[in-house]
């Protein structure tokens, strides 16, 4: 009998979804693709409004004060991903790989290559020319400006974490931060490159062909609202 080449991914598109809850999912999802008890996942989802901090970043990346953030429904969480400050929110496609690089034989830089890559070629198909940040400069960008944000974390050979693609997100918020540690440099959007609107499920499953494509990767969506023994993260749909 053959045996598939290609690594399987299980994609799953989990719509809206509170940080705190997915970010509990994805060490749920680490410790058992590490365990060899889930397959390699890739979660693809938006977030409500929310700043996050790496562990690169501290306080005074945060420029808006607490009455400020409260207003516009801003959280604010200290994650575990690199990276600095950024910006989540509506109008934003976020995407979690969880994979043992193990079984896609990459190191590191490897997968950061394809990860950019698989979102430089998604913005092409949406008429953006984009290509990866210079020395000190992570994510994608466009015209000198950030389209896409890249973060990780690392536990033995398995990611999570991963990268925020503007598609039609209020660029006013990123106001309320300094991004990724450069206050000289603006994020973008696909909507403001192209006057392009395009929805976050959508672009989901547009960018998944991207994604599957580059990683030399066999991709398989879960059925919409499965449920596995990583239920229970608030109500997020597990897979």
């Amino acid at each position: 009998m053959l045996m598939n080449k290609y690594p399987l991914v299980r994609a799953c598109w989990l719509g809206s979804a509170p940080y705190r809850e997915v970010w509990d999912l994805q060490a749920d999802l680490v410790s058992e693709v590490r365990d060899g008890r889930a397959p390699d996942t890739l979660l693809l989802l938006e977030h409500p409004h929310v700043f996050t901090l790496g562990r690169a970043a501290s306080a005074d990346h945060l420029l808006w004060d607490e009455d400020e953030r409260a207003e516009r429904d801003v959280d604010v969480i200290w994650s575990d991903r690199g990276g600095e400050a950024t910006y989540h929110g509506p109008g934003q496609l976020v995407g979690y790989p969880i994979l043992d690089l193990a079984h896609f034989e990459l190191t590191i830089p490897q997968y950061l290559e394809k990860l950019e890559q698989s979102l430089i070629d998604y913005l092409a198909e949406l008429g953006v020319r984009s290509e990866p940040g210079g020395p000190g400069l992570t994510g994608v960008w466009s015209k000198d400006e950030k389209v896409a944000a890249i973060g990780i974390k690392l536990n033995r050979s398995v990611v999570s974490h991963g990268f925020a693609l503007n598609l039609t997100t209020d660029m006013d918020y990123f106001d309320g931060i300094i991004p990724c540690g450069h206050a000289e440099k603006r994020p973008t959007s696909v909507e403001a490159l192209t006057e392009h609107r395009i929805s976050t499920e959508d672009a989901a499953y547009e960018y998944a062909r991207h994604f599957e494509r580059v990683f030399d990767a066999e991709m398989a969506w879960a059925p919409s609202g499965a449920r596995t023994s990583t239920e229970g993260a608030g109500g997020v749909p597990a897979i």
